[in-house]
């Protein structure tokens, strides 16, 4: 399967909007990170080449779309309808990366919300439109989430969705300027055949 046959593509459920992130996107998107600087750095990835390293937003989104039109990853922006806006807000990224086909036909999922708009659902519901769309649209088989031991916020979202814990992965990756431990939650399409965000609303 290739980019085309999978990328882009919009979900929806309620108010929250899954979108391809785009580069016209880069002065809201800047202006929400920004406001959310000291809420997201201690989860940041980070190079081990020193911060000069990392890309521009340009260059992001230059890597994430050449990633979604190669089949090898979904770059969603988390938008959501808010009353009085003439389009909805951009609240966070959901990312499903790392995608391999033929045998494993697996992915990870990685995101980011903004603060104010934390601890309302939107999260939990996200991933599970996009694991759900993953399993049921692409066939993928297993949707991987690796989480940071400390962050108590994100191991209530696979708490909540049911992604099992398989274990600790030591200095797996690269955040706020170390190696940092992880906690790796993972779900398989058969644990789910009805998917996951029509019980996740049910809640």
């Amino acid at each position: 399967m290739w980019g085309r046959a999978i990328w882009p593509v919009t979900l929806e459920s309620g108010d929250l909007i899954l979108r391809p992130i785009k580069i016209r996107d880069q002065g809201e998107w800047t202006r929400v990170r920004t406001r959310n600087a000291a809420w997201l750095e201690p989860w940041e990835a980070s190079s081990p080449a020193g911060p000069s390293q990392l890309p521009t937003y340009a260059g992001m989104v230059r890597v994430l779309n050449q990633q979604a039109k190669d089949a090898a990853a979904l770059p969603f922006i988390i938008t959501e309808r808010v009353p009085g806006l003439s389009k909805p807000a951009i609240v966070g990224q959901l990312t499903v990366s790392s995608i391999v086909w033929g045998s494993a036909m697996s992915a990870t999922l990685g995101y980011w919300v903004d603060q104010d708009r934390a601890g309302l659902g939107i999260v939990p519901t996200a991933v599970a439109m996009a694991t759900d769309h993953c399993f049921q649209a692409l066939g993928l088989h297993r949707m991987e989430i690796n989480i940071r031991p400390e962050n108590v916020a994100s191991l209530r979202v696979v708490e909540k969705l049911g992604f099992r814990d398989e274990g600790l992965r030591p200095r797996y990756l690269h955040i706020n300027g170390r190696w940092a431990d992880h906690r790796s939650f993972a779900l398989t399409a058969e644990e789910v055949p009805e998917g996951i965000l029509a019980r996740w609303l049910a809640r």
